[in-house]
């Protein structure tokens, strides 16, 4: 490779071409949850290889995983105000609602998703592309690259809690993000809401801060919330939609054939998420299973939906037509 590039040198100085080689762009990646043992995490690293395999090194990616970076929300207000201190970031699908956006706010709502074919058939349809862009319709500063999922979210509750269906949730003190959907969703179930940040979730568990949380069943583990939080309800309230995102300070860094690279390797990135998510969500349920964790089944989601009728009906009205193309996905 030495004498191949000290060649390249040699012929760029007989033809006069002695200006330096183009320095890689480097894109900073914010993740909130570890690289290792997420979905998430694996979709970040896929994301990496294949933008810096399609771009022949041109473009790196630097992962900054755990939270490093900040909370979710804290990334993105950093975005909204051009900090530039991230380029791309993978952020829950609807988490743009609380800047505009209406049509994300549909993915956070409950039970929208009968199953993972559902989503995947709106993923890949006509629709995902317009709610990828509305962003820019919003004049906010990022656009999206991808969609993908990290499994169906379920609450979990701290240790000496029993929760055994529906009727145990009331009255109980539990962590959601901080959006009217999902507030509304845990009031509708009769407890109540708490605004605790993500990294400090586990010591609010611990403490009794807060009685429950919910996530995908990948983070729950990754994250250790079964040491403090061992029952773990799967009612599947909400599909874990994600998203990636780049800021327009990012795209600009890139070349038009650059960009054209990171929209193929987002594209690469949902098919192999697609792939493995199903799979990757069954080996850690087996594994809490077999380390004793309290896994509470729910055969009848009839009670829940009831129970979150007064936010889907609050939050579809604006878009109820978009909203029937996502059902009429299924």
């Amino acid at each position: 490779m030495k004498k191949i590039l000290a060649l390249v040198l040699a012929v760029m100085t007989i033809f006069g071409c002695t200006a330096a080689l183009a320095e890689p762009v480097t894109l900073v990646y914010a993740e909130v949850n570890p690289l290792e043992g997420t979905i998430v995490g694996s979709i970040a690293k896929f994301f990496k290889e294949k933008v810096e395999e399609l771009s022949g090194g041109e473009i790196i990616i630097d992962i900054q995983a755990s939270g490093v970076l900040g909370t979710e929300a804290q990334i993105l207000d950093g975005i909204m105000m051009d900090a530039g201190t991230v380029d791309i970031s993978r952020i829950s699908a609807f988490a743009l609602s609380s800047y505009g956006c209406e049509k994300a706010t549909l993915l956070s709502l409950p039970f929208v998703f009968e199953n993972r074919t559902h989503f995947w058939n709106f993923a890949n349809s006509e629709l995902a592309a317009d709610f990828l862009a509305e962003p820019q319709t919003k004049n906010l500063p990022l656009r999206g690259i991808c969609y993908g999922e990290e499994g169906f979210r379920h609450f979990f509750f701290k240790t000496g809690v029993e929760v055994k269906g529906i009727e145990d949730i009331a009255n109980l003190k539990i962590r959601v993000s901080e959006d009217p959907v999902m507030t509304g969703m845990v009031k509708g179930l009769g407890a109540t809401p708490a605004n605790v940040s993500f990294t400090e979730l586990y010591g609010a568990l611990q403490s009794g801060v807060v009685d429950g949380a919910e996530q995908p069943i990948a983070n729950y583990k990754s994250n250790a919330f079964p040491e403090v939080a061992n029952t773990l309800l799967l009612d599947g309230h909400t599909l874990g939609a994600i998203q990636l995102v780049i800021t327009d300070m990012g795209w600009a860094k890139l070349t038009e054939q650059q960009q054209a690279w990171i929209m193929e390797a987002g594209k690469l990135t949902q098919e192999y998420n697609a792939q493995i998510v199903e799979a990757a969500e069954a080996e850690v349920l087996t594994a809490l299973k077999d380390a004793g964790c309290n896994i509470v089944e729910v055969t009848d989601k009839a009670p829940y939906m009831e129970a979150c009728k007064a936010v889907l009906d609050t939050y579809t009205s604006k878009l109820a037509d978009v909203y029937q193309q996502i059902l009429s996905l299924k």
